[in-house]
């Protein structure tokens, strides 16, 4: 997907000028930009028409790209989130009191998930970061699980990636890190 350095160039270039990007996961296409850029995610959630103090999804690589905006975690602690990710897990974990409230809403938690789906870990290890990831629709549709789907949905909103969904009919399960209480099944 990604095999070139200068398209992972062109495209942390585009996220870090504000842009948004369509691009594929577990189970359907993702709907994304750079986490730290507060224009670019005010867009991401008008063009998706979802309120902000729901919240988002970032998803990483790996735990580093994670790391600043969350509480600190053990060596053991790590692992265990790395795991869940193969798992298709997201966890509601401790923000750090930094984590920018466009991204945990009106939560003292973000959701994190450390992908194992191909692609779009190989998109964050490409631009180096983590990235916001909700599916690929208006809030209450259903989620774009094709490249032509999201075309026809966002047009030229949104610069959207090919590439293959996974093939996880449902969203990730999201838990609740202290506990491990199931948010969405």
């Amino acid at each position: 997907m990604f095999r070139h350095s200068a398209s992972s160039r062109r495209i942390a270039a585009y996220l870090r000028r504000g842009g948004l990007i369509a691009y594929p996961t577990e189970s359907c296409y993702g709907l994304g930009c750079d986490p730290d850029n507060r224009a670019a995610v005010q867009r991401l959630l008008k063009l998706k028409q979802r309120p902000q103090r729901k919240g988002l999804i970032l998803i990483a690589a790996h735990y580093r790209q994670v790391a600043r905006y969350l509480q600190p975690l053990t060596s053991n602690q790590q692992q265990q989130l790395q795991e869940a990710g193969a798992q298709v897990t997201t966890y509601l974990m401790p923000a750090h009191h930094s984590a920018p409230r466009w991204l945990r809403g009106v939560h003292n938690t973000l959701a994190v998930r450390l992908t194992a789906h191909r692609q779009a870990a190989q998109l964050c290890r490409g631009v180096d970061s983590a990235l916001v990831s909700t599916s690929a629709n208006r809030s209450g549709q259903r989620p774009a699980r094709t490249y032509a789907q999201c075309q026809r949905l966002f047009g030229r909103k949104v610069w959207v990636l090919p590439g293959r969904v996974g093939k996880r009919k449902k969203p990730s399960t999201i838990r609740a890190w202290a506990d491990g209480q199931i948010i969405r099944g």
